[in-house]
This record gives C-alpha cells, sequence and structure tokens, in this order.
C-alpha cells in the first residue's frame, strides 16, 4: 500500500521544515546547547508543520548520531521510529481530541514520572489538538508543567490557542510559544514541483499554481490534493485535470467578470451568473477568485508584477488593465470586501452578487477634483461610453479599444483662451469702462467656454475703472470663492481682453463696499453675554412653544 505523500516528504530535520525558520532556528540552537525547555507551545493554522516540529525535536532530543548543529540525522533506528509514528518508549503521541479528560491527564502525569529508557534520552510527550484538552484535565497537568523530572519534554500543538487561554491562562506562562505562518503560494509550488520531480512525473506551472491557491497556506492540503489528482492516471498533472479533482471554476469565466465590467454590459451579468450556478459553482469561492483577479488587476496598474495567477488570468489582466483606472479598481475591491460576508451568510447569494456585480457595471469614472475645480476634462479611462449628456466643462474620457462610442475630442489644458472666434475682433473694444461693459457679456460667454467657474466670476463681476494697462474689476456678491477663481484665471482673462482692446492689460479686483448703514437705523447695542445667551433662549421658546410646556410641566430649567 502506497503511502500518502504528505507521509513520505515529511521533514526529517530542522533545515526542511518550510517558512518556519524562526522556530527551526530557536529549536536547533536549544538543542545545540543544551538549553531545551521542558513545555512548547506550537500554535498555527492547519498543515504547517506544528507536529512534524515536535517530532524532528524529539527525533534530535534522542537521535543516535545527532550533530554538533543539534540536527538529527534522521536515520538511525530511534529517528525512523518517531519519524514514523511507530510505538517509543520515550515518545508519545496523545490526541487530545479523544484524550481529553482529567482521567487521561492524570494517567499522563503518573507516565511522566518514569525516567527515560537510556540514560542520554529524553521523555517526550506530544500532545496534538491540545485545545480539546478541558478545564480539569489542564488543572491536573499544572504542577508538572511548573516542576517536571528531568529529561521529561511536553510539546503541545494546537491551532486555537485563545481556547487555552480562556480554560487554562496559568499555563501559558509555563510554556515557551511558538507561532507557525502560514505558507505563500510560491513557497507550497516550489515545494510540489521538488515531488513530483522526486516522483518522476510531470506539471503544467498553472496546475501547481492552482492547488497552491487552494491549499490557503497548508503544505498537507496541498500534498493531499496532490495525492488527488495522481489518483486518476499517472500522467502530466494538467490544470484541469486540477479543476476537475477540485471543483474549481474555469478561468475564462473570471476573464469575462473583465471585460463585461470594461464594457459596461449589465445585462451580461444574469447570464453569466446563470451560467455559474448551472455548473454547480459556488459563488463564495467564486467572488474570492474574482477579488484575486482585481488585486492582479491593480498591481498590473501600479507596475508590480501580479504574482500566483494562471496565464489565462493573466492574459485577462493584460488585455484589459488599460480600461481601468486603479482608482476604479480600489472601489470595485472596497465593495467586495463590503458584500463578502453578505454573499457568505445570505439565503440568496445568487441576488448579492448579481447586485453587485451590475453595482461594478454601472460605476462611474473617477474623475481628477482638481481638474473639475479648474473646469478642464476629470474624466478617468475607466468609463467607456457615457449614459447620457455629457456634463459641461467634464467632456468624457476616450473610448476604450472595441467599444462603440464615438471617439471623445482631443484633452485640452485645464483652462484655455478661447479662440479668435469666441468675441469681438481684435482691436474693437475700447479700453473705456463703457467700451468695456458693452462687451463684457460676450467676455462672460468666452469665460464659460473656458471654465464655468470663470464664467460664473465674471458674470458676478462688473468693469468699474479703466486707466490703461490698468483695468478694475468690482465682484458684485461679497464672494470670496469667486474671487479666487478670478486670481486663478487672471491670465486668461487679461489675454482674451487684451485682444479685443489692443492693448496690455493688468487686471485688479474687489470685492464690492458694504452699504453705508442708514440715517434712522438704531444704533447697536452693546450686549452682554448673559443677555445674548438670553436672547437665543427666547428665540428657542418661540420656534418651538412645546419646549416651555415640557419644562413647566417636569419643573425644570430651560438652558443652553
Amino acid at each position: 500500500m502506497a503511502i500518502a505523500l504528505a507521509r513520505r516528504y515529511r521533514p526529517r530535520r530542522f533545515s526542511d521544515l518550510l517558512a518556519q525558520d524562526h522556530v527551526a532556528m530557536t529549536l536547533r540552537a536549544a538543542v545545540a546547547r543544551g538549553r531545551v525547555g521542558h513545555g512548547y507551545l506550537l500554535t498555527g493554522p492547519r498543515g504547517v508543520g506544528k507536529t512534524t516540529a515536535a517530532r524532528v525535536l524529539a527525533m534530535a532530543l534522542n537521535c543516535e548520531r545527532r550533530g554538533a548543529d543539534g540536527e538529527p540525522c534522521g536515520e538511525c533506528e530511534s529517528c525512523r521510529r518517531i519519524w514514523g509514528g511507530a510505538a517509543s518508549l520515550d515518545v508519545v503521541e496523545i490526541d487530545a481530541a479523544s484524550n481529553r479528560g482529567v482521567d487521561d491527564a492524570r494517567e499522563l502525569r503518573e507516565r511522566a514520572m518514569y525516567a527515560a529508557s537510556q540514560a542520554d534520552h529524553h521523555k517526550v510527550y506530544i500532545v496534538d489538538e491540545a485545545h480539546m484538552l478541558t478545564r480539569e484535565a489542564w488543572n491536573a497537568l499544572l504542577k508538572i508543567l511548573e516542576e517536571p523530572p528531568p529529561g521529561v519534554v511536553f510539546v503541545f500543538a494546537t491551532t486555537e490557542p485563545q481556547k487555552i487561554f480562556n480554560t487554562a491562562a496559568p499555563v501559558l506562562s509555563r510554556l515557551q510559544r511558538f507561532d507557525f505562518r502560514r505558507m505563500g503560494p510560491e513557497v507550497i509550488r516550489a515545494r510540489l514541483a521538488e515531488v513530483l520531480a522526486a516522483e518522476g512525473i510531470t506539471a503544467e506551472e498553472d496546475a501547481l499554481r492552482l492547488i497552491a491557491r487552494h491549499a490557503d497556506g497548508g503544505m498537507r492540503d496541498a500534498l493531499s490534493v496532490l495525492d488527488q489528482c495522481l489518483s486518476f492516471d499517472g500522467g502530466t498533472v494538467t490544470a484541469a485535470r486540477v479543476r476537475e479533482t477540485l471543483g474549481l471554476i474555469a478561468d475564462e469565466l473570471y476573464a469575462e467578470v473583465l471585460r463585461v465590467v470594461a464594457d459596461h454590459r449589465p445585462a451580461a451579468v444574469f447570464d453569466l451568473v446563470g451560467r455559474l450556478l448551472a455548473s454547480g459553482a459556488d459563488l463564495s469561492t467564486f467572488m474570492a477568485g474574482v477579488g484575486e483577479l482585481l488585486r492582479g488587476l491593480l498591481m498590473r496598474r501600479l507596475g508590480i508584477e501580479p504574482e500566483g495567477l494562471t496565464q489565462t488570468m493573466r492574459d485577462a489582466i493584460e488585455g484589459e488593465h488599460a480600461r481601468f483606472e486603479p482608482g476604479d479598481v480600489v472601489r470595485m475591491l472596497r465593495l467586495l470586501a463590503d458584500e463578502e460576508q453578505g454573499i457568505r451568510r445570505s439565503g440568496n447569494p445568487r441576488l448579492v452578487v448579481e447586485t453587485l456585480l451590475l453595482r461594478w457595471t454601472l460605476l462611474d469614472r473617477t474623475v481628477d477634483l482638481e481638474a473639475v475645480l479648474a473646469g478642464g476634462p476629470a474624466a478617468g479611462r475607466f468609463r467607456g461610453t457615457t449614459s447620457g449628456p455629457a456634463t459641461p466643462g467634464a467632456p468624457a474620457g476616450p473610448a476604450p479599444s472595441g467599444s462603440a462610442g464615438p471617439a471623445d475630442p482631443p484633452s485640452r489644458p485645464a483652462v484655455e483662451p478661447p479662440g479668435p472666434s469666441a468675441g469681438p475682433p481684435a482691436g474693437s473694444v475700447a479700453f473705456t469702462v463703457d467700451g468695456l461693459r458693452a462687451a463684457w457679456e460676450q467676455a462672460v460667454e468666452a469665460g464659460r467656454q473656458s471654465s464655468r467657474f470663470l464664467g460664473e466670476a465674471l458674470a458676478q463681476s462688473t468693469p468699474v475703472g479703466a486707466s490703461p494697462p490698468e483695468l478694475l474689476l468690482e465682484l458684485r456678491d461679497d464672494n470670496h470663492v469667486l474671487q479666487v477663481q478670478l486670481e486663478r484665471h487672471r491670465g486668461v482673462v487679461e489675454s482674451l481682453l487684451g485682444e479685443w482692446t489692443g492693448q496690455p492689460v493688468r487686471l485688479a479686483i474687489r470685492l464690492t463696499e458694504p452699504a453705508p448703514a442708514l440715517a434712522d437705523a438704531p444704533k447697536a447695542r452693546r450686549l452682554s453675554e448673559s443677555k445674548l445667551r438670553a436672547e437665543r433662549l427666547e428665540a428657542g421658546r418661540r420656534k418651538d412653544p412645546a419646549l416651555d410646556a415640557a419644562a413647566e410641566a417636569l419643573d425644570l430649567e430651560v438652558v443652553e
């Protein structure tokens, strides 16, 4: 009977522990220097090497040919028995899921009192799924963990250390804790390639990437999936076989999502989701894959090479990335993150997914706020076509390749002077207050052609003084925002009026002075702070008559 790959290729040395260098170096140094602790707590996700590390530690402590660096040989009789999980007098593995009671803990405590089988050996107790032990069991072990017999080492492995904290917090201070990391997709892919090379089997790169992504950081899960794929036959491991074995969704559907969103085709969403459901796909898993695709798209737009994606996904990103602005992709990812829990927990996940995809297809483009304030074109490249009339002053961006809409006009500077046909002929306007006022409506219209804000500012202003080259404009409203716009576009106005008058123009701007007070207006009163407060309260009572009634009924005092 063939041994599973996860068991056959289990590490035999500290140096073989992948992605756990911080654990391997510390334990190896402790063995080499004779400073091994009496209790360890190994925590982390499933399949990342916790039990394997415990076995390697036990092998190193009892190895007959241990190296000076603390590494076990992995070949002696003791190492082979411990590595294979066979019966050993000095190494005992206990599954706390089925031996979790106080009687089991007492038996373990009594067995720990016996010495190792040889003078230079250690008694090692490996307790897997340690979070399953009851509070009473931990209490029974508390004293021996604090003062263990010489040569006894306890190693507890768990995926849920918070349960131990809630059940037996005092135990944690008596153990050295090591947190194991998830393994990255590239680390898993490289290890799978090594295993297949040792087995003499070839595999497609996309197949290994799919397995590595599905394993979610666990090497044991990845090797188990590889075993499943090899159970079909001993030939090449293909991406199609991996998808069939795991029931994964075809990458072409992910690429189709990008095209539907980029083309803004909301009607295509319903057919896409319908085909997903007809194939038996899990919508939560599908949207997780879409999130990975969007992440790769964002990385590509930011000049970073995406990682862990199949060739089909890479081709889809390469073909569509120019049609998405980074800000739009971030907005899409944010919407996906907001709906992630809803997709998993909803009684009708189809409706949630369809609504999310529809929001993406109808998503408006990101605009440059500074360009909007300057009155220039503010459209991003995400929206390829417009669904209605264009907003004045904000022309649509260039249509993406393949779109059916007409080509947009070329971009222009944020604010540019109007052309020669936008006003009177050159030199035809007299540089006087009356002459400029007669042509001011045309100046306002020319200003609107350059910027909506500039046109509004000119519409609210009037020439009140002309002494070439000085021109004084007065804003009729005390509006500092319009004054800022005029100051910002001073050069445009000076160029425009200079062409019309045939003379250089230097602009000066002032706000309308406040009207003088009437002779019979009441004189201002000097109010104290208490009088101001009383007047505000009186105004509040007049606005809300119920306030006095409530205060009187409840015997309250009305204050601010």
